[in-house]
């Protein structure tokens, strides 16, 4: 497995840690349909988290958060509005990104961005 694969199945468990850590139940993790993979589908106080986990070794090129483009969010939305048929979910559902970096040390650091995207921003 290639070295950026390891640092992304490293930075969604990370992530998924990090959620339940913070009170939110893990639903699902690596959500497929189609061609739309979402990271992790948790819940927290009655809303569903619809979760993409983006990671850099560097963030000197981008921030891991600013890989998430539009074509990325239709993505995510469409296999989040399908997630939520097929489990016959009916709360509303907010979108967060959560961004791994490493630090200084080598250390991974999470940052959590709450309601990253909505799900017009797909149009």
């Amino acid at each position: 497995m290639a070295s950026h694969n390891d640092l992304g199945k490293k930075a969604e468990d990370l992530a998924a840690e990090f959620l339940i850590k913070n009170g939110y139940k893990i639903l699902v993790r690596n959500f497929r349909y189609q061609k739309a993979e979402i990271d992790i589908i948790a819940e927290k106080e009655n809303l569903i988290i619809i979760t993409e986990v983006k990671a850099r070794s560097t963030d000197i090129f981008m921030l891991p958060q600013e890989a998430v483009n539009k074509r990325k969010i239709s993505l995510i939305v469409s296999a989040a509005n399908h997630f939520m048929e097929e489990f016959n979910k009916n709360q509303e559902v907010r979108f967060d990104i959560i961004s791994v970096l490493p630090n200084e040390k080598g250390e991974l650091i999470i940052e959590h961005i709450v309601d990253a995207f909505e799900a017009f921003d797909a149009n």
